[in-house]
């Protein structure tokens, strides 16, 4: 079969089967090859009009569809390059101050822990989980595909600075979505059943009353849906985006004394723009000028007690010093203290004594690892073995089964990580939530490309010119 197409024509559909196939062999993905008659078609038969417009006698018709054939041909290479090289990422909250900023914009790139192929791949780009305007669903449910990861340049390790979607983010009550599903309907189920204190009961009656205030709490959010909105399950790719710190990796023993975190037995090192709550009583108020050169936001700096002369302040050891120094001002810090129970951090239904300052020692998991299972340690591994990783788990008085087999014992298929805030007193994190799986890491940041102080205006220094351009990987 002959093929009436010019040098030109061959030599360009030959480059772009090479860079196609080429991306194939890197996805992992031979369902694409489909479309390689489509490609031929393009460059050398043409039996397909592709640009039947562009023969209109109307110019109206020409001018419209020129500029669907553009925004078509731009949406579709966005598609691509924020699945597979990297995305932009806003800062919305306080969680990682004074490291990354609320206000900064983040190149984050997929390329750093590889890209992984999509669970929903019919989507709109640049669209997470809801269409603006319309405020319905940007994607399809089917198809869904599994979790794959192609080949990038590492993987996570401590200290990095990653975004991820929220683990507990699958589940959400569309008018409360920053609170997960299973903190809201516990601490709705707790105040409405009242339950006994849960350090007195045994694993198995803990088990109990957490399922008896989940329910009761899931029923209240379900009956007062004009208050929550509707409960929707999301894919992990479709939820939530964070960012945070990664303190530990899978195999690491973590644990939290009086504010430090120690891996494996040893004092990891502290971000340098860590932060705490502090107390901090004054001989009157902070001069707006000292309370900028800290990079105290106006919410913060509210946070001021009239009576007794006193604030409540976020500050890093430098800030810490600086204000200490100032015997003229300050009179007296002191740390907030630990003052989160057990029964708001992870997991919710064992209570440990362990608190926000003070927590664990807690094994991370590994892929191909083997832990023993009890009903003591079960709530450290639910939701890794049965949301993150599909497996059915029930109880049975003092027995445990995994896909209706009594089980003893459990091999992860995923790595986790444990993920937490710079702002440690301020950070919604795995303290409260618990672990990362690997399926669920988005990328790492690069560079900040945009920082906007949203306390202050255009002719104020809202534009924070010394962190454009600034690579995040100097942040420590």
């Amino acid at each position: 079969m002959k093929f009436n197409a010019s040098r030109l024509q061959w030599r360009n559909f030959t480059i772009a089967i090479v860079i196609y196939l080429a991306f194939l062999i890197w996805v992992r993905s031979w369902l694409g090859i489909i479309v390689i008659p489509f490609i031929f078609d393009f460059y050398i038969t043409k039996k397909i009009n592709w640009s039947f417009w562009r023969k209109s006698k109307n110019p109206m018709v020409r001018s419209f569809m020129g500029w669907v054939d553009a925004i078509v041909f731009a949406l579709v290479a966005v598609y691509f390059v924020n699945i597979y090289i990297f995305q932009n990422y806003q800062i919305p909250s306080s969680s990682l101050e004074k490291s990354l900023l609320t206000g900064d914009y983040l190149l984050v790139s997929k390329m750093s822990y590889g890209p992984r192929v999509p669970n929903t791949p019919l989507s709109m780009p640049l669209t997470q989980h809801t269409m603006p305007v319309f405020n319905c669903k940007s994607y399809v449910e089917w198809p869904q595909w599994k979790y794959k990861r192609v080949a990038g340049f590492g993987r996570v390790k401590r200290l990095d600075i990653v975004v991820f979607n929220f683990p507990a983010g699958d589940t959400v009550a569309l008018k409360q979505q920053m609170t997960d599903i299973y903190s809201l309907a516990y601490g709705y189920g707790q105040q409405l059943t009242n339950p006994v204190d849960m350090n007195k009961l045994s694993p198995e009656k803990q088990r109990e009353v957490y399922n008896f205030c989940y329910s009761a709490g899931r029923q209240y959010i379900k009956e007062n849906s004009q208050d929550f909105g509707d409960v929707v399950f999301r894919p992990v790719d479709r939820r939530e985006n964070y960012v945070k710190r990664c303190v530990a990796v899978a195999g690491d023993t973590l644990q939290i004394k009086h504010g430090q975190v120690y891996i494996n037995g040893v004092p990891e090192k502290n971000p340098t723009n860590m932060q705490f709550d502090y107390y901090v009583w004054t001989n009157g108020e902070i001069s707006k000028d000292l309370l900028r050169q800290m990079d105290i936001s106006n919410e913060d700096a509210a946070n001021y007690n009239h009576n007794i002369s006193c604030y409540a302040l976020p500050l890093t050891l430098h800030n810490y010093n600086l204000l200490k120094s100032n015997k003229q001002l300050v009179r007296k810090i002191q740390r907030f203290g630990d003052k989160d129970d057990a029964s708001k951090l992870f997991p919710l239904d064992m209570n440990n004594h362990w608190g926000r300052d003070n927590f664990g020692p807690l094994w991370i998991p590994k892929k191909g690892a083997t832990v023993k299972l009890t009903l003591r340690n079960l709530p450290l591994f639910e939701r890794c073995i049965q949301a993150y990783e599909g497996n059915q788990l029930e109880v049975h008085g003092d027995k445990i089964f995994i896909n209706g087999k009594p089980a003893t014992s459990y091999t992860f298929k995923m790595d986790y990580y444990w993920m937490m805030g710079d702002n440690r007193d301020n950070s919604a994190d795995s303290r409260y939530w618990g672990y990362v799986p690997e399926d669920h890491v988005v990328g790492k940041p690069i560079f900040i490309w945009l920082s906007l102080n949203p306390d202050r205006s255009f002719f104020d220094g809202k534009i924070r010119w010394n962190r454009i351009f600034s690579w995040v990987d100097d942040i420590k």
